[in-house]
């Protein structure tokens, strides 16, 4: 068991028959009433995002996720393998559980399988991530100085603002959490 006040982003709990990540959290105490915390849930079943109100000093149960490194090997139509790299066992993943991910995803690319009590719950892939860029608007010269950006499309299907001086076949670095371009590789 932890307190709610013990929350921390990232933190996996057991509320309502359900796992849940923290995703944002906040203690208020108002001048009048006791103390609670707000906050952000996120079911790593389902992928939901949930506002939840603790009081303060509630107990919850903590859920100890198991986080395995696993290299994504191929899709096969509606299914998505993937093969730890000590014991060379495989698992497949269907298409809805790992849905914002796959944008990301490259074959023989490194990524963290969570599971809760032998059930996988879906793939945590890293912070920033290299892609190709496999169409975009060429760059005009002379069109830097406003500093405005153009959508490029990346090997893997994912669209991105990138400024005009990208072009086509250059690697970027996008960062996961925000679907975004951060630069060059």
């Amino acid at each position: 068991m932890i307190s709610v006040n013990d929350f921390k982003t990232g933190l996996t709990i057991e509320v309502d028959n359900g796992i849940w990540q923290v995703i944002d959290f906040q203690h208020v105490k108002p001048g009048k009433g006791a103390a609670f915390v707000r906050s952000k849930l996120r079911n790593l079943r389902t992928g939901a995002v949930q506002e939840k109100t603790f009081r303060a000093g509630e107990k919850v149960s903590k859920a100890h996720i198991e986080n395995r490194r696993m290299a994504y090997l191929y899709a096969s139509g509606d299914m998505h393998n993937f093969m730890d790299n000590q014991s060379f066992e495989q698992i497949e993943l269907p298409t809805s559980q790992i849905e914002h991910e796959l944008k990301f995803l490259k074959e023989n690319m490194e990524v963290q399988i969570m599971s809760y009590q032998g059930e996988t719950l879906g793939v945590e892939v890293p912070n920033t991530v290299e892609l190709e860029v496999t169409e975009t608007e060429p760059g005009i010269k002379g069109d830097t100085a406003s500093g405005g950006t153009k959508p490029a499309t990346l090997e893997t299907g994912l669209t991105v603002q990138v400024p005009f001086f990208i072009n086509q076949g250059d690697i970027l670095l996008i960062d996961t959490r925000s679907s975004s371009y951060m630069s060059r590789a």
